[in-house]
């Protein structure tokens, strides 16, 4: 063979070792990035096969190295023997520069031919490197603009009425209730949608101290009494809509804090006999809670211990001090109760599995309690629900009907008094639905 077919030979196989390392990098970039045990098996597997590969290609760029016909004798010259070497060498370095380039298509199906890789482990290898990187979640992305134009807007203002401690009780609150708020933030915000909500009642004051708004067609009818009159009808929306925004904003951390309490006190009896067992087994207090925030059957919970760990692992809290801190800012009254149990378990040397045993009858007694009671308020609801839907609605039509016929009182056509009991009915419904919505919440 020629020097350049010799060079043709040992270019050929370098561009093979760099289509599998290539191939290489690309899959250890896809690991980072997966979850799920299986594919970081079939991973492991793939890259394995690829480092077999790229030994043997390795040994075959040696062999070609080494067989590469340059024993012929050099071309004579006056030049001298370096000079005539290098001529000779530069040929073979400048065909053996790869030439750089993304990963295409056909570099895949190489690997694949050479490696010889299963139909399911080429899907799996195909999804994993599809996945880029998380999609932004666009209610997400509106909510925090927002937020960020509230506070833009309000936050100077909202830190003079914190340093006032008008919102004291607000912070705690918000804290409790896992809301992703600061104190700060969650002012502005309550500001900004008070005036949103003056200026949308503002408008709506003066549309209606012009017009009529009508069940039946014309819809829309212009105001035919004294403006002095429609002034007194309508002016209360200035104070009625944007109070009732401010007053459901403050008031929503302290709703949340209640429905968050609910639900950890449902999962809690449970969770104590799940730390109780593992406490059995003489294992490190901290690993408890370690164990049941990764099982995540405890969603609640999870969270709570989660930050029990996060002032343990990263603001070096030490357990007893960390229990006693997040007992203090937790939402539930029980979980507090068994936080500052352990931790004068853990200070004065007691058993963990005679604590979590005991704690976790007493939550188990209560949660059976509480059942009781849920039981027995929906047989109490479902008698007024009977009694207000089904009853009160045939009565009032039945009285209705007699004052129309009779004449005596308000006389109303019979659409009307259809009207009025089909929406009395509605409305009782939403109320009842809401309701026991709110309810279901506030027990897990």
């Amino acid at each position: 063979m020629t020097i350049n077919e010799d060079a043709k030979r040992v270019n050929q196989t370098i561009l093979e070792e760099k289509k599998i390392i290539q191939e290489i990098n690309s899959l250890m970039n896809s690991f980072k990035f997966t979850e799920s045990q299986q594919e970081k098996k079939m991973l492991e597997n793939q890259m394995e096969k690829l480092r077999i590969s790229l030994k043997n290609t390795n040994e075959t760029l040696l062999k070609n190295i080494e067989t590469a016909n340059v024993k012929n004798p050099l071309v004579k010259s006056s030049m001298s023997p370096a000079i005539n070497s290098a001529k000779i060498i530069t040929p073979i370095i400048k065909s053996a520069k790869i030439e750089k380039k993304n990963f295409s298509q056909q570099d895949i199906k190489f690997i694949e031919r050479k490696e010889k890789i299963t139909r399911l482990e080429k899907e799996v290898i195909e999804r994993i490197k599809k996945r880029g990187e998380k999609p932004v979640d666009k209610k997400s992305k509106q909510s925090e603009d927002y937020k960020k134009l509230a506070e833009k807007t309000f936050s100077n203002f909202a830190k003079s009425l914190i340093k006032q401690k008008i919102f004291q009780t607000l912070g705690a609150d918000l804290v409790k209730s896992n809301l992703n708020h600061t104190l700060i933030s969650y002012v502005s915000l309550i500001l900004f949608n008070t005036a949103l909500a003056f200026s949308i009642a503002f408008v709506l004051f003066i549309f209606l101290l012009f017009f009529n708004i009508s069940p039946i067609f014309p819809i829309i009818t212009q105001v035919t009494e004294n403006i002095g009159i429609r002034f007194l009808e309508t002016f209360w929306l200035l104070f009625v809509i944007p109070g009732g925004t401010f007053l459901f904003m403050y008031t929503y951390p302290s709703l949340e804090k209640k429905s968050l309490a609910g639900k950890i006190e449902y999962e809690l009896p449970f969770a104590a006999i799940h730390m109780a067992a593992i406490s059995g087994s003489m294992i490190n207090p901290i690993k408890v809670f370690s164990i049941i925030a990764s099982t995540k059957e405890y969603p609640n919970l999870e969270k709570e211990f989660n930050k029990l760990l996060n002032e343990i692992n990263i603001y070096g809290y030490d357990l007893v001090s960390a229990l006693k801190d997040i007992a203090s800012n937790s939402p539930s009254q029980k979980l507090a109760e068994l936080f500052n149990g352990l931790a004068t378990t853990i200070t004065s040397g007691g058993s963990m599995y005679d604590f979590f045993e005991k704690r976790s009858q007493t939550l188990l007694f209560d949660y059976k309690l509480e059942k009781e009671k849920a039981t027995k308020s929906a047989e109490t609801f479902m008698d007024i629900y009977i009694s207000i839907v089904i009853a009160a609605p045939m009565i009032l039509m039945l009285l209705l009907m007699m004052m129309k016929i009779s004449g005596l009182g308000v006389s109303l056509s019979t659409s009307m008094i259809t009207g009025l009991v089909v929406g009395g009915v509605s409305l009782i419904n939403i109320f009842f639905i809401a309701f026991l919505q709110i309810k279901q919440q506030s027990t897990g």
